[in-house]
Parts: structure tokens; C-alpha cells; sequence
């Protein structure tokens, strides 16, 4: 069993150009997340998966010991392409086995600490859960108490999954 930390950082984002190596604290933004998950008990390896030359040099100038790149595809890298597209890209790419634990990063969350990956990890492996989802309080999207959407529609996100795809995400 291995298990898989991706972190999907785009190099052409419009409303911040590069914003993913932006510094942050002194730190480009997408380090904060490798260095915690480099600490993580749990963690084998991670895949910085980007289109950006400049992202990769930056990573890869760092002395990580379980960060790799991944030079995900140009129709991924786009302003149309969902984090799911990359991601079953890199599933494909790197024909991952069943009892592969695969976990989304997101380069845009600096706070997120070992800690937390630690104590999610720990919760799943031990078969408490089949999945789980970290988040942070936001009014963005509003949801009932027993976890339905308010105003949150997934369909309608630009998320495009054909049931092959949805099988693939069952598998894993």
C-alpha cells in the first residue's frame, strides 16, 4: 500500500500570474504544503504536478526527498480544465494500483499542517472512513445539516465525468 499526496499548481493562472510560487511568509506558496507533507509519517510520495518550467525549477531547487514533478498535459493546464482532468491524467499516467491511497493538495492552503495530514491519514488507514474531506468555515456555500447543498450544484462546477472516470475515482 502507498500512499500518493498531489498537489495540482497551473503556471498560467489569470488573476495571479505564477501565484502558486509566490512568496508567502519567505516561502513560495506551493512549499508551505510539499514541507508539511514531507514531514508526514504517511506520506510516500508527492506529485507536484504543473506545466510551469518556473514552478518545477523551484521545487526541484528545494531539498525534498519524496517531492517529484509530474509535466501535466496543456489541455489540463487551461483555465477550462478541472482539478479532476489532471488528476485522472496522472492516475493514468502512472497506472496506479487499487490499494493506492490518493490524496488532493491544495498549493493555496499554507496553513494546512502536518498535523492535519498526520491525523486524516491515520483516521482513514485504520478503515473509520472511506474518504475524507478537510475544510475551513466559509459562506461562500451553504449546506443543510444533514450535509446536503444549499446553493452548491457540482454538476453545473465544470466538472465533466463520464462513468469511466467515476469508476476510476471508485477504484482507488
Amino acid at each position: 500500500m502507498k500512499t500518493i499526496a498531489f498537489i495540482p499548481v497551473r503556471g498560467g493562472s489569470k488573476s495571479i500570474p505564477l501565484k502558486n510560487i509566490k512568496l508567502f511568509c519567505g516561502n513560495p506558496l506551493v512549499c508551505w504544503s510539499i514541507e508539511a507533507l514531507e514531514r508526514c509519517k504517511y506520506v510516500d510520495e508527492i506529485i507536484v504536478a504543473t506545466d510551469s518550467n518556473q514552478i518545477a525549477n523551484i521545487v526541484l531547487s528545494k531539498p525534498y526527498t519524496k517531492t517529484k514533478i509530474y509535466h501535466r498535459l496543456a489541455e489540463n493546464a487551461n483555465d477550462r480544465a478541472t482539478t479532476e482532468s489532471v488528476m485522472l491524467e496522472y492516475i493514468n499516467f502512472a497506472q496506479l494500483s487499487n490499494d493506492t491511497t490518493f490524496i488532493l493538495v491544495q498549493a493555496t492552503s499554507p496553513l494546512t499542517e502536518t498535523i492535519h495530514f498526520d491525523e486524516a491519514l491515520f483516521l482513514y488507514n485504520n478503515g473509520k472512513y472511506d474518504s475524507i474531506l478537510t475544510c475551513v468555515r466559509n459562506y461562500r456555500f451553504f449546506w443543510n445539516e444533514d450535509g446536503t447543498s444549499r446553493n452548491y450544484d457540482f454538476k453545473k462546477q465544470g466538472l465533466k465525468l463520464t462513468n469511466q472516470m467515476i469508476g476510476q475515482f471508485l477504484k482507488l
